[in-house]
């Protein structure tokens, strides 16, 4: 029902910002609550942030509250993660994720997209 495609990870130095873009193939998409988690090499994915299919909840980890903001667009079938002040732990794939309902947990997603990269550097 909906295939998801993250785009707008790179190599940024910390302290700088990035914005990445979930678009959403599926006409559906506004009905799914949104996450965002990420992977570093070595660990297992962690919830980052999370927004309602409305956009008027979000969920954020306790590592990125204040930092990133998580937003979406649901008119352009998109969903952004905006994130400031970046910091070399935040290095990790970033995965766009798609659910039935808010959550923080990986295992209530049901759609994922590929990933991006993001790097840090000190």
């Amino acid at each position: 029902q909906v295939r998801l495609v993250e785009t707008g990870g790179g190599l940024v130095q910390a302290g700088g910002s990035l914005r990445l873009s979930c678009a959403a193939s599926g006409r559906t998409f506004s009905s799914y609550a949104m996450g965002w988690f990420r992977q570093a090499p070595g660990k297992e994915r962690e919830f980052v942030a999370a927004v309602n299919w409305r956009g008027g909840i979000t969920y954020y980890a306790d590592s990125v509250k204040g930092r990133f903001t998580i937003s979406r667009d649901n008119a352009k079938n998109t969903v952004y993660l905006q994130m400031n002040s970046l910091k070399p732990e935040d290095t990790a794939v970033y995965y766009c994720a798609a659910g039935g309902r808010l959550t923080y947990s990986k295992n209530d997603y049901e759609y994922w997209g590929q990933g991006t990269q993001v790097t840090v550097s000190s």
